[in-house]
């Protein structure tokens, strides 16, 4: 059958690393186990427009990989004239660049590797929590710089200690943001989330569900976002909820860039509103360089925290989905029962929840 993956280029660096697996130039370390199978693997980054690759080859592909680091939009247009596709793998964690809906409709099967990226992003977010806090940026650049001033970026920097951090999602990895926090000794560790942990689960992580998102971004000194990206949360963060932010909050991102108003969140920024913003998800990516998140500042000229998408895409991250993604393509070639945890989509029918309720 023909297997087509839409993965990133990794250039020079993925040749001299070939735990790069994620890439183009080492094909999630399956090229040869495909083919001694017999089956056509094409492998590209050509994802945008008509003449793509992406678009010329997903007409008569079976199976179709993609990732969430660079991620092919299947669209339901693309999936009407997609006619041998049965199956969606997703190398890592985040469906959301195929459209879900008219995959059920079309009775296509939508995996993903859940729990490859787990450790990974909510250390990432630990990371980009600190960084903000403590004004670690600022004060890098101004070393670069050659320069010495420290009020300059003193005047900016906090402890985490004794502050509100709250998540909004407390799934695989909301919850174990809040997990590495606890040695932290955080003032109040709060939750938002459909899904209400036990009081067991609750206790280990020190944290209190607030039912109202107005509510809860109001009492919080930080800010994570680590739900996934549907239709209750596109958008989620926009003018409205940012004016009920604590004045001078930080918040991350890392779930998907689409679930923040880049305009407002760049305008909450540079009023002061939002003291810090970062991330590594972007609501188009590879993000345009004239993106409002590339540059944005907080009246002091720091606050931005932004990287390219990588939290999930470690050497560790890609070991896991590489071996994820194989682990899948066994189980359909062999007419084998996936793992449920990874399927998000199974023949008609939507087979999770992760996807807000339905």
């Amino acid at each position: 059958m023909k297997v087509l993956a839409i993965l990133y280029n990794g250039f020079n660096a993925a040749v001299k690393e070939p735990r790069l697996l994620g890439t183009v130039e080492n094909k999630l370390g399956i090229d040869k186990w495909l083919a001694s199978r017999g089956h056509e693997y094409i492998v590209s980054s050509d994802k945008e427009g008509p003449n793509s690759d992406f678009e010329k080859h997903i007409a008569d592909a079976e199976v179709l990989i993609t990732t969430p680091f660079h991620p092919g939009y299947l669209t339901r247009e693309l999936i009407e004239k997609a006619k041998n596709l049965k199956i969606c793998v997703t190398a890592g964690v985040g469906s959301d660049h195929i459209d879900l809906n008219a995959a059920v409709d079309h009775k296509i099967q939508v995996l993903e590797v859940t729990g490859s990226n787990v450790v990974s992003v909510a250390e990432h977010v630990v990371m980009n929590i600190l960084a903000l806090v403590r004004n670690f940026v600022p004060a890098h650049e101004m070393i670069e710089r050659g320069d010495w001033q420290v009020s300059d970026v003193a005047r900016n920097a906090f402890d985490l200690e004794g502050k509100v951090v709250g998540t909004i999602g407390a799934g695989r990895i909301g919850y174990r943001v809040l997990q590495r926090l606890v040695p932290f000794d955080c003032k109040e560790h709060l939750y938002y989330d459909y899904a209400k942990l036990s009081t067991e689960r609750e206790q280990a992580i020190k944290a209190r569900r607030v039912e109202d998102i107005e509510d809860f971004v109001s009492q919080c000194d930080v800010v994570t976002v680590n739900a996934p990206l549907h239709e209750g949360t596109r958008g989620l963060i926009n003018e409205k909820l940012l004016s009920k932010f604590k004045p001078g909050a930080w918040l991350v991102n890392t779930a998907r860039g689409a679930i923040c108003d880049a305009d407002d969140v760049a305008a909450a920024l540079k009023s002061g509103q939002l003291r810090g913003y970062a991330g590594d998800v972007w609501n188009v990516q590879p993000a345009p360089k004239d993106h409002p998140w590339r540059t944005m500042k907080n009246p002091l000229g720091g606050g931005n925290g932004m990287t390219p998408h990588y939290s999930g895409t470690t050497l560790d991250a890609q070991a896991r989905y590489a071996a994820g993604t194989k682990s899948i393509l066994e189980n359909y070639f062999e007419g084998r029962e996936q793992e449920p945890a990874d399927v998000i989509v199974g023949l008609g029918a939507w087979a999770t929840k992760a996807y807000g309720q339905r």
